[in-house]
């Protein structure tokens, strides 16, 4: 069964509230309207109600069924603002908390907190930026994770091949501590969709071969990951040919029990995970979902905004797999 359908049957009929913080955005509605008619998830959308009406009426959308929730005319706001202020711990004044509330993110995060959804999709129409500031100020990152990472799923032929690669949309340059941390978190990630996890450290160097400090902080960040999670098959440092083709494996690392079968594949900047996964999306034909934001204690989801309705609607699916996994 192909990935998408496995992890709709997960989440057929099991109610998962799942907020949207850009209500009137076309994809997101065509995706939502979608979702709710085949019972996978319930959507919430945010956004001044007779907008969200009027701009799914003009694309022939019927929202009718569907809950918007107006922040300007919310009923639970004093409550939520008392929430808010608590968890910023003092950094956020009363009057400060009820103006950033006003952003429809910084709402949906603030959902998700206090339990009224289970989580979010957001991006379509908003920067990673503004997606991930109120997740990392009020969600926070999980006991042991310092930050938050972004991994895609990269499916090819109806999921027949599919990868992991990470981190593609958060830390521009992570030290050798924070690598680590997201190889660990992208080897859940690939357990938690069906992914074996043989986690590749990928550099321009294959175990000595080139001498580098960029080479040496992957070096140092496979053997943290390794005392970390000894239970995942971690290895590095590795170029991307060593990882993911046999006979190049045997040459560069043949005693390695990722070389050559690597199905998670961790960049070691944000630079060329980037570029690794478009290459990998518009010229190998790979479709990438995501980015998954990883290590987070809620799932919440950052779409690109390049996103089409089908992008928004197979990412609301992998987020209420993650909430049913947390």
């Amino acid at each position: 069964m192909e990935l998408i359908e496995s992890l709709s049957e997960k989440i057929k009929g099991r109610k998962v509230r799942i907020v949207f913080p850009e209500g009137s955005e076309p994809r997101i509605l065509g995706a939502v309207v979608r979702l709710a008619s085949e019972d996978l998830i319930q959507p919430v959308l945010i956004g001044n109600p007779e907008s969200v009406k009027e701009a799914a009426k003009n694309r022939g959308f019927d929202v009718e069924n569907i809950e918007i929730i107006d922040p300007s005319n919310y009923d639970k706001l004093d409550e939520m603002v008392a929430s808010f202020v608590e968890r910023r711990k003092g950094k956020v004044t009363e009057e400060k908390a009820i103006q950033l509330l006003k952003d429809e993110n910084y709402f949906g995060t603030m959902l998700t907190y206090m339990g009224l959804v289970d989580g979010l999709v957001s991006g379509a129409i908003h920067s990673t930026g503004d997606t991930v500031r109120p997740a990392l100020q009020i969600i926070k990152t999980k006991p042991g994770v310092s930050r938050t990472s972004g991994a895609f799923i990269m499916m090819r032929g109806r999921g027949q091949e599919k990868y992991l690669f990470s981190d593609c949309a958060i830390n521009v340059n992570p030290n050798a501590q924070e690598l680590a941390e997201i190889a660990v978190e992208s080897a859940k990630t690939a357990e938690m969709f069906g992914i074996e996890p043989k986690v590749a450290m990928l550099s321009f160097s294959t175990k000595g071969s080139a001498v580098a400090e960029e080479a040496t902080k992957v070096a140092e960040a496979t053997k943290i990951a390794q005392e970390l999670a000894p239970q995942y098959d971690i290895d590095g440092e590795m170029q991307f040919d060593a990882a993911f083709v046999a006979s190049v494996a045997e040459q560069k690392a043949p005693d390695s029990k990722v070389a050559g079968q690597a199905s998670v594949f961790v960049f070691p900047e944000l630079q060329s995970g980037n570029i690794g996964y478009k290459i990998a999306q518009r010229f190998g034909n790979f479709e990438a979902i995501g980015p998954i934001l990883q290590g987070l204690n809620k799932p919440i989801s950052d779409l690109s905004r390049g996103c089409n309705e089908e992008d928004v609607y197979k990412l609301a699916i992998i987020t209420a797999n993650q909430t049913l996994m947390n």
